[in-house]
């Protein structure tokens, strides 16, 4: 488990290509149908996980949400999932978001197929530095971004997920909503994990703006502290469906209690 203190202050330079992204996905991905590179990796599933870094996050939740993720895709039942893919290998890439134009990846794309890929990517995510603190709750820009992140990496898989958690609603930029109807005319699933802390009806935010697609889920966790039960069962959900009949979208309104 990593040192708290190793959660370092941003970085100006990566902050800055955050924003120059997001500005490029705010242009391309409201377009038609994505445009695919012509040589990609073929992968069971394009996930992107887009984590709320915004500053009604203090510096312990934060922690607990970076290790909740390490945590879970540790656990062997993610592994499990994965290997049980027609091709056994996902694509992940984690990154942390708050305003219009702040969305930093912490780890870009990578393929997860066994136990040293999966482990690597647990422990980049338990040393990177926390990169954003301010800067609103840009919902929908976040999930223009994983769209446009999708779109432009070098895979293709059957199925294209942007993950969203949060602990609160929009309150800057692109409409949640809008954004995604956008991405799921191209395709996307969106689904989601909110914190209801803060907002004890943002599950139900979640549930009418946010998620959306073939076989779109919202599992909400109550504090940041059974964040990491929410994680495992979205994150199992999510690698081991692999057919899902279109138009099916449905909502886990459990609510995992604390521990």
């Amino acid at each position: 488990m990593a040192d708290p203190a190793s959660f370092a202050k941003p970085c100006p330079r990566r902050a800055m290509a955050g924003r120059a992204l997001a500005a490029l996905a705010l242009m391309v991905a409201v377009s038609a149908a994505p445009m695919r590179a012509q040589a990609q990796e073929k992968v069971d599933l394009e996930l992107i996980l887009m984590v709320d870094g915004s500053g009604s996050i203090d510096d312990d939740e934060f922690i607990l949400q970076r290790l909740g993720y390490a945590k879970a895709f540790r656990n062997p039942r993610v592994a499990s999932a994965i290997r049980n893919g027609r091709l056994h290998k996902i694509s992940v890439s984690y990154v942390e978001w708050t305003g219009p134009f702040l969305q930093v990846p912490i780890i870009d794309w990578t393929v997860l197929h066994d136990k040293a890929s999966i482990e690597a990517f647990a422990t980049r995510l338990e040393i990177g530095p926390r990169e954003l603190y301010t800067g609103g709750t840009a919902v929908g820009n976040a999930i223009l971004y994983g769209a446009q992140s999708i779109k432009s990496n070098n895979f293709a898989g059957k199925r294209r997920v942007i993950d969203v958690s949060g602990d609160g609603p929009t309150n800057r930029g692109f409409p949640a909503a809008l954004a995604r109807d956008q991405v799921v005319a191209q395709g996307y699933t969106v689904n989601g994990l909110p914190v209801l802390g803060n907002y004890p009806g943002l599950d139900v935010f979640f549930l009418d703006n946010v998620i959306g697609g073939p076989g779109a889920f919202s599992i909400p966790a109550r504090t940041f502290k059974d964040f990491n039960s929410a994680i495992l069962s979205k994150l199992i959900r999510e690698i081991a469906v692999m057919e899902v009949p279109r138009g099916t979208q449905t909502a886990a309104r459990k609510t995992f209690d604390d521990q």
